[in-house]
C-alpha cells in the first residue's frame, strides 16, 4: 500500500470534534507543517493531547490561537500566551497532567493497560476527581489511558513503508503516540527506500504508520 499522501490529504483527515495527539516538545520533532496548514482550515472543537501548547505562532500553538481547540490535555502551556489567556477566560479547557504521567497514560493505551498508578500529584489539583488506591501502605492515583482519533507525529527519516527514525531529541513523545491512535500520520523531513534504514535504527515500525507526508522545505 502506498502510504505517501499530500499535505491537503493529511489535513482533510481531521473532522470537527476529533481528539488529536500531536508529537513534539515545544515544536521540536513536531508535525509543524501539517499543524500550520490545519490551523487555516475550517475544522473546530478539537481536543489536543500533547506535551505542551507550543508557541502561539507556530505548530500546534496556531490551532489554539485560531480557536480550533476546545480542550487540551498537556503538561505545560506557559510558552503560549494565547493558551493562558483562553484558559483564564474559560474559552479553553485545560487538563494538566504531569509530564511523566502524560507519557505513561499515552503508553498505557498502546500497551493495552487499564491505567497507571502513580504517586505524582497526590494532594494537588491533579488528584481531583480521580481514584486513589492504597497498595502496600502507599497511596497512588489511578491515571486512565489516553487515545486519539488521529496521531500526528514528526520524524527525521521515514522509508516508503513507514519505518521511522528520529534524530536526537526529536524522538520525545512521537513513538508513544504512534501506538495510541486509530490513525497515525508521520510528517517526515526525508524519505528513503524501504529497507535502507538499519533494523536497529528503526524507532517506530511501519506497521504503526498509516500515512506519510513528506515536508519538502
Amino acid at each position: 500500500m502506498d502510504k505517501i499522501i499530500s499535505l491537503d490529504k493529511a489535513v482533510s483527515l481531521v473532522k470537527d470534534g476529533m481528539t488529536l495527539m500531536v508529537g513534539g516538545f515545544l515544536c521540536n520533532g513536531g508535525p509543524n507543517r501539517i499543524m500550520d496548514t490545519l490551523s487555516k482550515s475550517s475544522v473546530k472543537e478539537l481536543t489536543l493531547i500533547c506535551n505542551d501548547a507550543a508557541f502561539e505562532d507556530k505548530g500546534l500553538g496556531l490551532l489554539i490561537s485560531q480557536k480550533k481547540v476546545k480542550k487540551i490535555i498537556t503538561s505545560y502551556i506557559g510558552s503560549n500566551p494565547t493558551a493562558i489567556d483562553m484558559m483564564n477566560s474559560g474559552e479553553l479547557e485545560v487538563e494538566f497532567s504531569p509530564q511523566g504521567t502524560l507519557a505513561e497514560r499515552i503508553r498505557a493505551y498502546g500497551a493495552g493497560l487499564g491505567g497507571v498508578l502513580t504517586p505524582t500529584g497526590l494532594g494537588t489539583v491533579v488528584e481531583k476527581g480521580k481514584r486513589v488506591l492504597e497498595i502496600m501502605e502507599s497511596k497512588y492515583i489511578l491515571e486512565t489511558p489516553l487515545k486519539a482519533d488521529i496521531a500526528f507525529i514528526g520524524t527525521s527519516l521515514s522509508d516508503k513503508s513507514g519505518n521511522l527514525y528520529y534524530r536526537g531529541t526529536t524522538r520525545n513523545f512521537n513513538p508513544l503516540m504512534a501506538m495510541s491512535a486509530d490513525v497515525v500520520v508521520a510528517e517526515t523531513e526525508e524519505l528513503a527506500e524501504t529497507g535502507s534504514i538499519k533494523p536497529e535504527d528503526v524507532h517506530t515500525p511501519a506497521i504503526l504508520i498509516d500515512f506519510i507526508y513528506i515536508n519538502q522545505k
